[in-house]
């Protein structure tokens, strides 16, 4: 870290350059002697990808910025906020701390927080933006989380984790236990220190394996924000053994969309031909799988199975978006073009043979206007097309 980067004629030209071309600007070389360009740079491409998700950082002042990878990899403020709501009481520890987004949200719930991050720079980045921030109620320590909790005596109401896939996990399917640190092979270890855990693992995680890995599972939150899945939340209770409840929650700008239900439970769906309206499950839901469970808490239809689009004749409120059917065909490529003059219009598919590249290559419309396709299999197994307009 360097302190000179603070100096107040280097803190106004980073502000005065934030919406400036990088590389020009690189090219040009740093108006300091004790602060290299590349740093400034690194400051400026971090604080700019700090206007919209860290509004707290990026409007105080003196805030030092760690590369923009380490933005990247936080939560953001809105999922932070969130993930607050989940802890109180006394003593917690964040033994994965990382830039402290999350830790400095749960120091406005809990009493004393205990920061563990293993990366020097990053430690001292963090011990002075928490300053800077004027934050009183947090511990920031140069440490390995699982190391700290192994000789650490004392108790925690809360132990909170944000594993990180490891660099040799390949592909796109992994397990926690290809997570540093591993949380379910430390799990004996974080119960003899607290009764509650809060793990954030990444939204592509497969749930069901999750579950497999884990033990006195209370909660999972599947947290999206503007229909974009950001976040798994499990909520660990020492000795739990009743139903684990699932919440769903899609965060956006003028509504949010919640839906709960219990993992495991007999749920038995409805099926419908396409009536007046059709509806999409946020990202969150579909996340979650919670298919079934739409169809019969909500009392609505599904198309098919595999569909997972629901219809009824009379609109309602629905945790995702909702569309007004003005014609159901049968996939025909002459009949769809004549309904759609424009030759533009949302597609999306589901549960349908064809690929959206390959129907608009097929059919020659682009993407746009205000009319919505949804290329879908019915509960009679016929491949339809929903020409929808928003509800």
């Amino acid at each position: 870290m360097n302190n000179n980067i603070l100096n107040k004629d280097v803190q106004q030209f980073i502000n005065d350059h934030l919406k400036s071309d990088v590389t020009k600007l690189i090219l040009k070389g740093s108006p300091f002697e004790c602060v290299s360009i590349p740093e400034i740079a690194e400051q400026i491409l971090a604080k700019n990808s700090c206007e919209k998700k860290l509004p707290t950082w990026f409007n105080s002042e003196k805030i030092y910025y760690p590369n923009k990878l380490n933005i990247e990899q936080t939560s953001s403020e809105i999922t932070a906020k969130y993930k607050s709501d989940l802890v109180s009481r006394k003593k917690l520890v964040d033994i994965t701390g990382g830039f402290g987004v999350d830790t400095y949200f749960f120091s406005q719930k809990v009493k004393d927080i205990t920061h563990c991050e293993i990366n020097s720079e990053l430690s001292t980045i963090v011990s002075h933006n928490f300053k800077q921030l004027k934050v009183k109620n947090i511990t920031t320590l140069l440490c390995d989380g699982i190391e700290f909790l192994a000789k650490n005596q004392e108790k925690f109401d809360w132990i909170y984790a944000d594993p990180s896939r490891r660099n040799d996990a390949k592909g796109k399917v992994f397990l926690l236990a290809d997570c540093l640190p591993n949380i379910p092979k430390n799990l004996d270890l974080f119960f003899q220190k607290t009764d509650n855990i809060l793990l954030k693992v990444s939204p592509i995680l497969d749930i069901t394996s999750a579950v497999s890995e884990l033990q006195f599972i209370k909660e999972i939150h599947v947290v999206a924000v503007d229909n974009e899945v950001k976040e798994l939340l499990f909520l660990l209770e020492k000795n739990y053994t009743k139903n684990i409840q699932v919440k769903t929650i899609n965060i956006a700008k003028t509504i949010t969309q919640k839906f709960d239900f219990n993992l495991n439970e007999n749920s038995n769906a409805t099926f419908s031909e396409p009536k007046k309206y059709v509806y999409e499950p946020n990202t969150a839901i579909l996340k979650s799988g919670a298919f079934l469970q739409v169809s019969e808490k909500l009392n609505i239809a599904k198309l098919h199975h595999n569909s997972h689009l629901y219809t009824s004749n009379h609109l309602m409120d629905f945790p995702g978006r909702r569309f007004e059917i003005k014609h159901c065909i049968s996939y025909n490529k002459k009949q769809l073009l004549q309904l759609i003059p424009s030759k533009k219009a949302n597609i999306a598919t589901r549960n349908f043979p064809e690929t959206v590249a390959q129907i608009r290559k097929k059919t020659g419309l682009k993407d746009g206007g205000n009319q919505y396709l949804f290329f879908t299999t019915d509960f009679n197994n016929k491949h339809v097309v929903l020409i929808c307009v928003k509800a």
